[in-house]
């Protein structure tokens, strides 16, 4: 055994801040380098650069699928020769039309596999990946690209380009910009196809291209990741970009892979750009199957045929991920993983349901007739749903209410839950089969770590974590970067949580969110809120108030439908709302019968919920004595909520600043 292994955090620390020394673990610099994170030789990889990845894998399974795209004629297949010869295809290509080293290639659209391929193109060409949300604004292209020094955009049709035409005056680096689906309907003499950008690969050399490889190192930057807007440019210290190192050796969920984006506008997975600009896509979906194409324990092998198979049998097609609001395909879209696109607030990977630190050590057991069960029940079930070849279900999204795990849960159905944030490369702690507690987010990936901090009375903590999934920093930011990672390389999330005894984390807020009472107590809103959730089916959302004031209040949505056309939240509610209102007696069937007609009957039922609610908290202070029923559903387009259903509690408190304070205006008129 190491001495290392030895050593206490503590210990641990002090000999990785003296390891640093050379390189800090951080940089804001776009040429920057930093130290790796490393343990000693005999428990970490050696760190490899991208281009080194892909090269290996493809010379390990040259013949195995690396891609499979749907189109109207069938699919398309790529192996992982012909995978990495694309993408060195596409390196030079974007030499030619003049990529610079430390620059940018954004890309803008849904699944492709030329999405894949522009992305390690660009980075084996020495320049950044930066994935772009396709529903962002001309407004933020602009910002995105003149901050990362973007020289070539690859969107994906002609919506996408419009909003380029719209800037480019505008972008003192543009040199090129490519189109890879649809026809070219607008002429643009730096406007190309994906064919025609292909073709300018022959005007490089391989030796040329060898070079600008060979002067990559692991610890300098490869992607810059933008945070998420719908109405328009990001603001404040989220917009950072945040820089990921070219290092991906021995840090990786091997266990969780998914075929790279496959079919061109499929509206079951969301575009690599969507997970906070691509990591956590990127990071499992495009980088590890490279990595171990065969480990594939949530994978299915049937149904795509190999075109170089010997023999005509078919080597291993790991199956693409679907969510579940999408999961009725075609019979060659049996999913091997199911990530659910929840509705519900929360961090990524969180669990938007709270857990209290003495149900973390709860285990369940199979009852005796679970084999009986499972034939006649389970699996007819899953076969309804198409789900019967899928063996693991993760979220890869925001946090999924209690009733949802516990409902897929009754069919045998587990959720497993995943955490990271943007500044870890998507991904750093994993629920698997073999490691699985219901409302915990897994355990710390293979050589990384997670600790926790700054207990309070409950044992919940501040969360730090530490791994070469860490980002080097907020791009040309270099105090907030330095308040994000500290000198011995853990990474401040910012979020509370708590770790049980056998290293399972539990997420249950965000250190943002806290409220202060005018007492000087402070709250954690994240518990409470769900509490109200389970009491209370009707509502959607529930808000908690009073940062500063004497006691907390609440804001309440109701489940409301959603015009699919706008994004907008109707008056009338959804069936369930409805259902429930029926079981209560009530004829409500609209948000306006109960907010201004003032049913009593669900009013009434709420009241009971919020005294419910109140009757579990720890203390009085942490009891809502307050609430109201806003007068719409909250959304992305009204703003209350960001691109992945996250709420935002700042512009909820901003926009409904005055039924906040006729609240404690009714207080003190009762007094």
């Amino acid at each position: 055994m190491s001495s290392l292994k030895t050593l206490s955090l503590t210990e641990r620390d002090h000999q990785r801040e003296i390891k640093a020394k050379g390189h800090p673990y951080w940089t804001s610099k776009r040429d920057g380098e930093v130290h790796l994170r490393q343990e000693d030789a005999f428990t970490s990889q050696a760190p490899i650069t991208v281009h080194d990845m892909v090269m290996n894998t493809a010379i390990k399974y040259a013949n195995y699928i690396a891609l499979g795209s749907k189109h109207r004629n069938g699919w398309h297949l790529l192996t992982y020769i012909e995978y990495y010869e694309e993408c060195r295809r596409a390196a030079k290509a974007f030499l030619k039309l003049g990529l610079e080293r430390f620059h940018s290639v954004g890309i803008m659209g849904l699944n492709s596999e030329e999405w894949a391929i522009a992305s390690i193109g660009a980075i084996m060409a020495g320049g950044f990946s930066v994935g772009i949300l396709s529903t962002s604004s001309p407004k933020a292209c602009q910002v995105i690209a003149e901050s990362s020094e973007m020289d070539i955009f690859v969107v994906d049709n002609d919506r996408q380009l419009q909003k380029i035409i719209q800037i480019q005056g505008s972008l003192k680096h543009l040199k090129a910009i490519v189109q890879y689906k649809e026809e070219i309907r607008t002429w643009l003499q730096n406007l190309y196809s994906w064919r025609g950008f292909l073709d300018l690969a022959d005007g490089i050399s391989e030796n040329t291209l060898d070079q600008v490889i060979d002067s990559q190192k692991p610890n300098q930057c490869c992607a810059l990741v933008y945070s998420l807007s719908v109405t328009g440019p990001p603001e404040g210290h989220d917009a950072q970009p945040r820089q990921h190192h070219l290092d991906h050796g021995g840090h990786g969920p091997e266990a969780v892979l998914q075929v790279p984006p496959g079919g061109a506008g499929d509206p079951s997975e969301l575009p690599p750009s969507q997970l906070h600009g691509g990591p956590a896509l990127r990071h499992v979906g495009l980088h590890l199957c490279r990595r171990s194409p065969l480990l594939r324990p949530a994978g299915c092998s049937e149904g795509l045929p190999d075109r170089h198979a010997a023999g005509g049998e078919a080597h291993p097609v790991p199956r693409r991920p679907v969510g579940l609001g999408q999961i009725a395909g075609q019979p060659e879209d049996r999913p091997a993983l199911v990530d659910p696109v929840p509705e519900e607030d929360g961090p990524v990977g969180h669990v938007a349901g709270t857990q209290d630190k003495q149900e973390a050590d709860v285990q369940t057991h199979s009852p005796l007739c679970f084999s009986l069960a499972k034939r006649l029940t389970f699996n007819r079930a899953r076969r309804f749903l198409g789900l019967h070849h899928c063996r693991q279900y993760f979220n890869l999204g925001l946090g999924l209410s209690r009733a949802t795990l516990d409902y897929f849960l009754s069919l045998n159905m587990p959720i497993f839950e995943l955490y990271g944030l943007s500044e870890s490369t998507g991904i750093h702690t994993l629920s698997r089969q073999q490691d699985f507690r219901l409302l915990s987010c897994g355990k710390s990936l293979p050589n990384t770590h997670t600790k926790t901090q700054k207990h309070n009375e409950e044992g919940i903590g501040d969360i730090y974590i530490w791994g070469r999934n860490i980002f080097m920093g907020y791009l040309n930011d270099e105090e907030n970067t330095q308040e994000k990672i500290d000198a011995h390389g853990w990474l401040h999330t910012g979020d509370l949580g708590f770790l049980d005894t056998d290293e399972f984390l539990y997420v249950v807020g965000n250190a943002r969110d806290i409220i202060t009472l005018s007492s000087g107590e402070r709250i954690n809103p994240n518990p409470i809120e769900e509490r109200v959730k389970r009491y209370i089916p009707i509502v959607r959302y529930v808000v908690l108030v009073g940062q500063d004031a004497p006691y907390l209040c609440a804001l309440l949505t109701l489940k409301c439908q959603v015009n699919t056309d706008t994004g907008e939240p109707r008056n009338a509610l959804t069936s369930e709302a409805v259902a429930f209102c029926r079981q209560l007696r009530s004829q409500s069937t609209r948000l306006s019968d109960i907010v201004y007609d003032g049913d009593p009957v669900v009013l009434e039922f709420i009241s009971q919920g919020i005294d419910a609610a109140n009757a579990e908290v720890p203390s009085d202070s942490a009891k809502i004595i307050k609430w109201t029923i806003l007068r719409t559903d909250f959304s992305m387009v009204g703003g209350e909520l960001g691109a992945t259903t996250k709420l935002k509690r700042a512009m909820v408190a901003r926009m409904y600043q005055a039924e906040i304070e006729r609240l404690y205006e009714e207080a003190d008129d009762e007094d």
